[in-house]
């Protein structure tokens, strides 16, 4: 046994605490040269640059999905400052987003008001997971319900996840998003 109680076990349990934040940050693949966005039409990642994003998957089914009127606001309140909201859809939590591009579209429309841009509807989890996903879960734990949040710097980086439960409209996100705004 080591000094201070602990043997080798207790410290490879510690130590295993903060080794998937190590590897979320090592292992983290680049961002996709282009997106392509719900309407089919594709787009250079490159037109992203310089821009702090707010990438949320989304369902139009879900208990979440009054938060499209927060992310609404969010874009209209900060766009003119350089953040885009971008609306990842996702059927992969209870089939909560089982419309094609063409119903995704109008219920985001007609029902919140969502101008903000919307992806073409992608894996977040598992084998089929996107190269967007890929790029923002990292080695990091999986997506686990609709409405995730994943803010991505200026430099195109990852800076903080927030949680579905995490409201559009909370401080905490307002916050961490003014902060990437000022850098």
């Amino acid at each position: 046994m080591m000094a201070g109680g602990f043997g080798f076990g207790a410290w490879a349990v510690v130590a295993g605490l903060f080794w998937p934040f190590a590897m979320a940050r090592a292992e983290r693949p680049e961002m996709p040269a282009t997106l392509t966005l719900l309407d089919g039409s594709v787009v250079p990642s490159s037109d992203f640059e310089g821009k702090v994003l707010l990438f949320v998957n989304v369902a139009s089914k879900c208990g979440f999905t009054p938060q499209y009127e927060g992310l609404q606001n969010l874009h209209e309140t900060y766009a003119g400052r350089d953040l885009l909201v971008i609306g990842v859809p996702c059927n992969q939590f209870k089939a909560q987003e089982p419309g094609d591009a063409n119903d995704i579209q109008q219920f985001c429309s007609l029902t919140y008001g969502v101008e903000f841009p919307l992806l073409a509807k992608q894996d977040v989890n598992g084998d089929a997971r996107s190269d967007l996903y890929k790029h923002l879960v990292g080695g990091g734990t999986r997506v686990l319900w609709n409405f995730e949040k994943f803010l991505v710097g200026r430099d195109g980086q990852v800076v903080d996840r927030f949680r579905s439960m995490t409201a559009p409209d909370s401080g905490k996100l307002i916050k961490a998003i003014e902060k990437a705004l000022a850098k």
